[in-house]
């Protein structure tokens, strides 16, 4: 009997596993290929993040080595560009003290940078100045800042904003070259620095600045600092140079230039550099980025020639240092166009800059008889300020459509109001330089004193302030 029950239960076990395949086998083809289906799209979809993180971090990696690359650029344009093309225009006396002044820019901004300057400048604030969130560089860290640049460190933004900072208030010291105390320098430079350039940094690139285009003020362009960085250094040079007085013996004593090679060479660091400047302010690697190095370089080599022509006009030669001062007018006036325009309207920025800023030097200052010594004004402050104007006028939402796609951004294409924007930029840039440097000449002069005494400026700031000389001949 218990074998009997046994067989039959072996018997249907040997038929039921069949039985229960078949069962199995008998799923609707339907829902067969609906299950293949939803496999194959969670396949692809995981395919497809896969390959939009590897996408995004090649980007993040490309922009990040850009930017690093264009922040070494923007360094070198202070030293040795700055520091050359000053040092060669002064008497050999002063060669040293004057690229001195570069080179302090480079460490006490530095300092003041991390301290306390970028949190002023970058930090939430209010329409005028940011706060103090990144006081001591706190929360400052690797990660992007969507607020300014979604693909690169936040460290990275920062020192490129820093090369920025270093080289404004380096620009001031062609104004006063020659005759003021380096410890007075120092000190003037680096308030300047807080309480001037800052301000203005955040009024125009800040997180609810006052001029930031894409903010609901006043909506005004500057790509890469033609107010933040031009008309600032520019027109606080002009006050320090009217504060300061003239150069002993100026300008009945000849002082030309001691070394134009080296001014030379500066120059053309300066414009090597200022690619780093204008096109690194795309904040990655981009045709953007493209656009504004393409400007940059259109915009110096007609301003070098609109420079050239003028000064054969007036003078019946060509000069070194007048198509050198050309190219730098030029690279001066297409900073706050170069992310906005076309390739041939900055050719003509840079043309009517170099006639305008030759003008500004050989005319104006003649006129007034103010001693601008190295023209920090003619070429910085008065190039700024045409090419801040003259970027409402070219401005083309085809190479930067920053109020949307197919929107009116210059006057060209009917947006006339920009050029007003524009002149209300330009208005609180030269606002703010005269009144901070005033108080702050002024402060320092009460204090420390500014100029440097009689006896050392016949010596020289070499001797006189550093103990040293640029050249031993012995």
């Amino acid at each position: 009997m218990f074998c009997r029950i046994t067989g039959w239960f072996l018997l249907l076990l040997v038929l039921g596993f069949p039985a229960l395949a078949l069962a199995q086998s008998a799923t609707p083809p339907d829902t067969q290929m609906q299950i293949a289906t939803q496999e194959r799209i969670a396949a692809l979809e995981q395919a497809l993040h896969q390959e939009q993180a590897a996408t995004a971090t090649a980007q993040s990696a490309g922009d990040n080595a850009w930017m690093l690359t264009s922040a070494a650029l923007v360094l070198l344009m202070t030293g040795p560009g700055l520091a050359l093309f000053y040092g060669g225009l002064v008497r050999k006396k002063n060669i040293l003290g004057t690229m001195m002044q570069s080179f302090a820019m480079m460490g006490l901004v530095s300092v003041l940078w991390a301290l306390v300057g970028y949190s002023l400048a970058f930090g939430h604030g209010n329409l005028f100045i940011g706060g103090f969130e990144h006081i001591f560089l706190r929360g400052v860290s690797l990660n992007p800042n969507p607020d300014y640049a979604a693909t690169i460190p936040e460290q990275t933004y920062m020192i490129y904003q820093l090369m920025f900072a270093i080289i404004t208030p380096a620009l001031i010291t062609g104004a006063f070259a020659e005759r003021m105390k380096f410890s007075s320098m120092a000190v003037f430079l680096s308030l300047w620095s807080l309480v001037v350039y800052c301000p203005m940094a955040h009024m125009v690139w800040g997180v609810g600045g006052l001029l930031n285009a894409t903010g609901s003020h006043i909506h005004s362009l500057d790509f890469a600092g033609g107010t933040v960085v031009h008309i600032t250094s520019g027109i606080s040079a002009l006050v320090c140079a009217l504060y300061l007085g003239k150069r002993l013996g100026y300008p009945h004593t000849a002082m030309p230039p001691h070394s134009m090679v080296l001014s030379f060479i500066g120059a053309c660091l300066l414009w090597v550099g200022w690619f780093g400047f204008n096109a690194g302010s795309a904040l990655a690697a981009s045709p953007l980025a493209t656009s504004a190095f393409v400007n940059t370089h259109f915009a110096t080599a007609a301003a070098a020639i609109g420079w050239t022509i003028f000064e054969w006009l007036h003078n019946g030669k060509p000069t070194a240092l007048g198509a050198i001062s050309g190219a730098v007018a030029g690279l001066v006036a297409i900073t706050p166009a170069s992310g906005f325009v076309q390739p041939m309207s900055a050719m003509a920025i840079g043309l009517a800059a170099g006639f305008f800023c030759s003008f500004m030097v050989f005319k104006v200052k003649s006129f007034f008889g103010y001693d601008d010594s190295l023209d920090a004004f003619g070429v910085h402050g008065a190039g700024g300020t045409l090419g801040a104007i003259l970027t409402g006028v070219f401005a083309a939402s085809a190479i930067n459509p920053i109020y949307g796609k197919n929107v009116p951004t210059g006057a060209i294409e009917g947006h006339w109001s920009q050029i007003l924007y524009q002149f209300a930029g330009v208005g609180v840039a030269w606002g703010i330089s005269i009144v901070g440097t005033v108080i702050l000449l002024f402060a320092v002069d009460k204090t420390m004193g500014l100029r440097v005494t009689t006896e050392h400026e016949i010596a020289g700031l070499d001797l006189s302030q550093h103990g040293e000389e640029g050249y031993v001949l012995d």
